[in-house]
């Protein structure tokens, strides 16, 4: 649901409600019932959740186990391993 923000051209109020798109608009001011009119609000940004959104992310094949493929092995030796070669 979305946020509507209210100023009151009478009193100078800006009023909050939280409700549906359905819902009817608010006409008068909650504190001195003088007439409002409905500000535009800048809004919430959109926010993805997951890997695959990002710039830095591969986009290769998934897997049915959902490992990307063309994600290099992971290396079974260690620093310590190499640095003593």
């Amino acid at each position: 649901m979305p946020t509507y923000e209210y100023e009151c051209s009478r009193c100078g109020v800006i009023t909050e409600e939280f409700k549906p798109i359905s819902a009817p608009k608010r006409q008068r001011c909650p504190k001195c019932r003088g007439k409002v009119t409905r500000l535009i609000s800048g809004g919430m940004g959109i926010h993805f959740k997951g890997s695959g959104f990002y710039v830095n992310d591969s986009r290769g094949k998934m897997t049915s186990g959902g490992k990307d493929e063309s994600a290099p092995a992971p290396s079974s030796e260690s620093k310590a391993d190499k640095k003593s070669e």
